[in-house]
């Protein structure tokens, strides 16, 4: 039988004693906003706006004080006849960056926000409506977060504008694996692919162009070093497992054969 000499003790506790803690996270890899004082004020230079971009799904509801004026422009599927409450259609932005509204025809709306939109809206129907009342919504307003975080998947935004930071606690935040000095986030812009990414420890991220998210950004949560190492260390023991029970059952079999 295999025996601990007694001035090997120390040695073996050593080891198991880095391993622990190498495996353990330093609080630079895993606390926000390092670098902020007690009370500190940091205002952005620029206000975020957000704007449509071409798939939208665009909700446009006009309204106005003769209910049958206004009707002409708003669609809807369904017939409340039949005993199911219709419903409003969403406007598709198609390729051209344009939809095509009731009796005013296409309209460019790619690159306006939600206000501009309302302004244009109003203009084009001056003629018809008397101080229309016009809600905008974007239906299809969703984020995609991924990696090294608990729950990861793609969430829908209520609202105009999200945050990194929000789209993170959507998902559960990152994990203790997660890098937060080097967050990816990709946006899609004008059918290009943009790539940028975004250190979380300081406190200057909210300056960052991607701090506020866009519809359809994609967020990457690269696992740190730990992490990575973990993660080489459950694949090699799966593998040790896959091999141990390989030997034990050709093992049993050449027993039971002899």
């Amino acid at each position: 039988m295999f025996k601990l000499e007694s001035n090997q003790i120390p040695i073996y506790a050593l080891c198991f004693v880095f391993l622990i803690l190498s495996s353990c996270a330093s609080r630079k890899d895993v606390v926000y906003f390092q670098d902020t004082s007690g009370f500190e004020t940091l205002v952005r230079d620029d206000a975020f706006t957000s704007r449509f971009k071409v798939d939208d799904l665009v909700s446009i509801h006009i309204s106005s004080l003769n209910p049958e004026a206004s009707a002409p422009f708003n669609l809807y599927r369904g017939a409340s006849e039949n005993g199911f409450q219709p419903e409003q259609v969403d406007y598709l932005v198609d390729q051209s960056g344009e939809i095509d509204f009731p009796v005013i025809g296409k309209l460019k709306i790619e690159g306006l926000t939600p206000g501009e939109l309302r302004e244009l809206l109003r203009e084009r129907l001056f003629e018809y409506l008397k101080d229309p009342i016009i809600n905008i919504r974007l239906s299809n307003f969703t984020i995609t977060v991924l990696g090294a975080v608990n729950r990861p998947g793609t969430y829908p935004v209520n609202g105009e504008q999200v945050t990194i930071l929000e789209a993170l606690g959507l998902a559960g935040d990152m994990t203790i694996r997660g890098r937060r000095d080097n967050v990816l986030v990709i946006r899609d812009f004008k059918g290009t692919k943009v790539y940028n990414r975004i250190n979380l420890t300081t406190k200057n991220v909210v300056k960052s162009p991607v701090y506020y998210l866009t519809q359809n950004d994609v967020v990457y949560v690269e696992p740190n070093k730990s992490g990575i190492k973990e993660t080489s260390i459950d694949a090699r023991a799966q593998l040790y497992v896959s091999i141990i029970s390989v030997l034990i059952t050709a093992t049993a079999i050449l027993i039971t054969r002899s």
